[in-house]
């Protein structure tokens, strides 16, 4: 077989590889796996490997793992680099600051941001980063605005997502309920989740687009007890200063609303807690 020839099998791997492990994070590959796949020595793919994983982490694509033993193998775990985080978390702090996003009741608006799919993904990184090493068997959110959020999130960790509603579907067949009550009106609401949707004792985090009082997030907390699961960690896109008792208070979040100023409809936007918790 030609130099040249090799050259070419080599890079068409190379490739193929790193395709694979970008749409499979967390997920345990044997080694012999790519050398059927590819009908070449254990050698060859090492060699392979070792390439890939350099430029991962010169790349800050993240950490390509090897471990050793007969069920062993090789998984690529999605990570975001301190000074990528910091550049992404104030672009966002200057995207949210732009004026005209507030909105009645002291909410922001987001769903420019939560529908734009570069953004997602990289919130999703974002969040693997912390997260992706504490064995999390499912991400949760409330329906609507923290379904994108989840999915990006669950897609990194390689995990299901699942959706508390405050209204019961048909289609969710029997349900689990909770009363909550809302950090910011003090009212009693109800959420409920298909007892399907989640297994007993699942790891699972909790992510939301937008924290207020509390109260949303602190009815997935009793949720989650509901199903005699573990509560990893709650991240939040955005938590806004709020007067009173927050009734959530161990949380990450990435953006922080420090100032809302109604008369002028302008917003001031700071990173959250993210970097001081890494």
């Amino acid at each position: 077989m030609s130099e040249e020839h090799m050259k070419i099998r080599r890079s068409s791997r190379l490739v193929d590889m790193t395709y694979y492990f970008l749409e499979r994070p967390y997920q345990l590959t044997p080694l012999t796996y790519f050398a059927k796949r590819y009908s070449s020595a254990k050698s060859s793919i090492s060699e392979d490997l070792a390439i890939i994983k350099k430029t991962f982490a010169e790349r800050g694509i993240g950490v390509l793992e090897t471990l050793p033993g007969a069920a062993g193998g090789v998984r690529y775990i999605p990570k975001m680099t301190d000074a990528e985080a910091r550049a992404f978390l104030q672009s966002l702090c200057d995207r949210l600051s732009e004026k005209d996003r507030l909105l009645p009741g002291g909410y922001v608006f987001l769903s420019d941001l939560l529908g734009d799919p570069k953004i997602l993904r990289e919130i999703g990184r974002l969040i693997a980063s912390k997260y992706g090493e504490q064995k999390v068997d499912a991400v949760m959110t409330v329906a609507t605005k923290g379904i994108p959020i989840a999915q990006a999130v669950a897609s990194y960790l390689n995990v299901p997502f699942v959706i508390v509603r405050r209204d019961s579907k048909i289609t969710e067949g029997s349900t689990v309920s909770v009363n909550y009550v809302s950090g910011s009106s003090a009212r009693v609401e109800k959420m409920e989740l298909s007892k399907r949707s989640l297994k007993e004792g699942s790891r699972v985090l909790v992510v939301d687009d937008f924290m207020k009082g509390g109260g949303t997030v602190n009815g997935m907390k009793s949720m989650i007890e509901e199903f005699n699961a573990t509560l990893v960690g709650i991240v939040v896109f955005a938590a806004s200063s709020f007067k009173g008792n927050r009734l959530v208070d161990d949380y990450t979040s990435l953006l922080s609303v420090e100032k809302v100023d109604v008369p002028t409809k302008t917003i001031t936007v700071v990173p959250g807690n993210y970097m001081e918790l890494l």
